[in-house]
């Protein structure tokens, strides 16, 4: 079992969430599932709660009613190797949700994503100010990240 286990608390809308983002992200399934009983706080048959699997990071999440919302000050980081994996996970996951600047977006339930490349963190980090800079402003002009944009800013640095 993982140390630390993200908990994600849903209005009503836990078994919808799971199965979409489990149709999204490869290797991934259902672990457990319990349903309120008859007499409980939630309605009879509705899933309680539930543990899944993404691309091996288990998460625990309950139907715990519109107690709670979720915010951007916490967001799920997705490393995506291709632009091809970029454009998927981006278009799939705002779906009915928002999109929002430099790779962010909240899906229909309100979680926070960011559809990155794996390539951003070396141009961002390279040795010359120059090309570092010249990639942050052409990020910063983005909403879904395009690497090939990226590139070619780090390029003409």
């Amino acid at each position: 079992m993982q140390k630390i286990t993200p908990f994600l608390w849903y209005d009503n809308q836990l078994e919808e969430a799971m199965n979409l983002y489990i149709s999204i992200f490869k290797d991934s399934k259902i672990l457990s599932v319990s349903r309120y009983p008859e007499g409980s706080p939630g309605p009879a048959g509705q899933i309680m709660t539930a543990t899944f699997e993404l691309e091996g990071q288990t998460f625990y999440a309950l139907n715990g009613g519109p107690v709670f919302n979720f915010t951007e000050a916490v967001s799920f980081f997705v490393d995506c190797k291709t632009q091809e994996e970029v454009d998927d996970k981006w278009e799939r996951l705002s779906e009915g949700g928002s999109k929002s600047q430099c790779g962010w977006l909240k899906d229909k339930f309100g979680v926070s994503w960011q559809i990155v490349p794996s390539i951003l963190g070396e141009l961002l980090g390279d040795k010359n100010p120059a090309k570092a800079q010249s990639v942050m402003q052409a990020m910063l002009k983005m909403t879904k990240l395009d690497i090939a944009l990226l590139q070619e800013a780090y390029d003409k640095a």
